[in-house]
């Protein structure tokens, strides 16, 4: 960290500097990444059956290229996203009461819904063009990436400690100010972890939102997702194996271009900071930071900042503080009467379109499927919790073995369930196992990682404090557990499970019916059937289903997850 700052201390005096030329060269090859991948988005749709997904594999750095750029820009819409719901919940309590339960829905309604209702709206957009799928694409993987950005953030604006409150009010710092001042650099750290693990988890989707089949409407995009979903479908053992060898380069490149950079970044905004602690490094972020071209273009940015926060600060004298609040306060009411309209309007259509022509039968069966779910939920996430906190709290309190861990678990994480399942269907097959019992494993396995990122984080961020306490009062085993560990990370252990659960219910779609070649398998649930009805263009049985799947996870946040989370904001907090 010293190094970084003197290079910055360096650059900003206009001194000469030998990064000046690795930073234009990791300027120029992002540029040229974004022009090679983009390249093709305004084509005509008709392209794409011109020159489909192939299984050669040098095709293959073109097709990650496109998968990547696709994920970069909903990581980017997830993060602005971020900004704003969850610091609107988070800052008012009568809108918070709404967007909680709002966020808990959004994150359960399966992908294949999302494509069942906006395909052709996205598609409107831009018509003809590949640009419309392109956005299809793009608003799929964000939604698997955003809320569990938004919870985490959340989380974080919830639990700023008390002293750091009182100092902005004591320095008169704005709204705006303290926001980027106080409210964000406190939250950074979980959120760069869970920026991670968004930017990870979405290779599980990219599947579905490159392959798109709605009923009679199919597009396939160029992508590494297209590439896996063809090789499953003809059976490629050889193309599974390149697929995978290449999704572990682009991990590895992203990771050392840009996560290891904003983890070593973010640890300057650690609440708690040690003496001579071991901080982690980057050569990118060195390079740049020693950079006078980045120096100057940071200056720039920083005077635009300073700009935008003059233009939407109350000039003194305009406004009383009273009459700002007062203003502020109406607008609240507005929009969270706004939302609450939407919200009831929402309902009241999904009825509509439902009544004529599903009945009580229906529903009964639809509610039994989904019990089914909630129990392998239930299970997936105990089981997950018994092995992951205890690792995540390791791995937390030791940034040596965290810097190891932390591409490994991103690749895990990152890791496509569909190319396990050939291996799947293949044993359930051969040992004639109960697909019901023997499925359930793949709903897990791409989101368990919640659990595990956010206890690191949680862990990492845990106060020298507590650890010298408990060392001076030699307290160990199961009392250290109890009093030291356990408490520090429960209330990022609560944001990873509810995040875990919410994605095990939207894994449930892809998990319960898996396929290799002409061998299909199907486990009894809610997932199944909403995958059966989306391939049958059936759209109320399509909406049926994910009402029923918002309505289990929306009661079990209300009756488990939102109590346990309320007791440990208030009893764990770190002031």
């Amino acid at each position: 960290m010293s190094t970084t700052r003197t290079a910055w201390s360096t650059a900003s005096r206009g001194a000469p500097s030998r990064f000046d030329v690795i930073a234009f060269v990791l300027v120029l090859g992002l540029l040229a990444f974004f022009a090679a991948a983009s390249k093709g988005v305004m084509a005509p749709i008709s392209s794409l059956d011109v020159t489909p997904v192939s299984l050669d594999p040098w095709r293959l750095p073109y097709l990650v290229a496109r998968s990547t750029l696709r994920m970069l820009a909903a990581l980017s819409l997830s993060l602005l996203f971020t900004f704003t719901y969850a610091t609107w919940a988070a800052k008012s309590p009568r809108a918070g009461r709404i967007l909680i339960p709002v966020l808990d829905v959004l994150q359960s309604i399966p992908i294949l819904t999302f494509l069942s209702v906006t395909l052709v709206f996205f598609m409107s957009l831009a018509p003809g063009r590949v640009l419309g799928a392109e956005i299809a694409a793009v608003f799929v993987i964000f939604t698997s990436q955003a809320w569990n950005m938004a919870f985490s953030f959340y989380q974080s604006l919830r639990t700023v400690p008390n002293e750091l409150t009182e100092a902005a009010r004591s320095f008169r710092l704005s709204s705006w100010s303290r926001f980027w001042r106080l409210e964000v650099p406190f939250g950074m750290p979980p959120l760069v972890w869970n920026m991670m693990m968004s930017m990870s988890g979405g290779w599980f989707f990219v599947v579905a939102s490159e392959a798109i089949s709605v009923g009679p409407t199919t597009v396939t995009l160029p992508g590494i997702g297209a590439y896996i979903d063809l090789a499953i479908r003809q059976k490629d053992l050889h193309a599974v194996s390149y697929a995978i060898l290449a999704m572990l380069c682009v991990i590895l490149i992203y990771d050392q271009l840009l996560f290891r950079p904003l983890v070593a970044w973010s640890d300057r905004f650690r609440f708690d900071s040690e003496p001579g602690a071991p901080v982690p490094s980057s050569w990118v972020l060195d390079a740049l930071a020693g950079s006078r071209l980045i120096a100057r273009a940071l200056r720039r940015l920083r005077g635009f900042g300073r700009m935008l926060g003059a233009a939407v600060r109350v000039a003194p004298g305009s406004m009383s503080s009273d009459a700002a609040a007062a203003n502020a306060e109406n607008l609240d009411r507005i929009a969270t009467g706004t939302v609450a309209c939407l919200l009831g309007l929402a309902v009241w259509q999904a009825a509509r379109f439902l009544a004529p022509d599903l009945g009580l039968h229906d529903l009964l069966s639809t509610l039994g499927l989904g019990a089914i779910t909630a129990v392998r939920v239930f299970a997936l996430i105990a089981l997950a919790s018994l092995v992951w906190v205890p690792v995540g709290i390791y791995v937390g309190l030791r940034p040596k073995v965290a810097r190891v861990v932390q591409p490994v678990a991103q690749f895990l994480a990152a890791f496509p369930n569909n190319l396990l399942f050939p291996f799947a269907v293949a044993a359930i097959v051969a040992f004639k196992l109960n697909a019901n019992i023997w499925l359930s494993p793949l709903m897990i396995l791409g989101t368990q990682w919640y659990i595990l990122f956010n206890v690191v984080a949680g862990a990492s961020a845990m106060p020298g404090e507590m650890r010298h306490v408990s060392n001076n009062f030699h307290v160990k085993g199961w009392l250290w557990w109890r009093k030291i560990a356990l408490p520090a990370v429960m209330p990022f252990y609560v944001t990873g499970a509810i995040t875990a659960s919410g994605g095990s219910w939207n894994a449930a779609i892809v998990a319960e019916v898996a396929s290799w070649g002409d061998e299909h398998l199907a486990a009894t649930g809610l997932g199944s059937y909403i995958a059966n009805a989306t391939t049958d263009g059936d759209f109320h049985r399509i909406v049926l289903g994910t009402v029923t799947m918002c309505f289990y996870v929306l009661l079990i946040n209300r009756l488990l997850w939102r109590p346990l989370y309320y007791y440990a904001e208030r009893k764990f907090r770190l002031s």
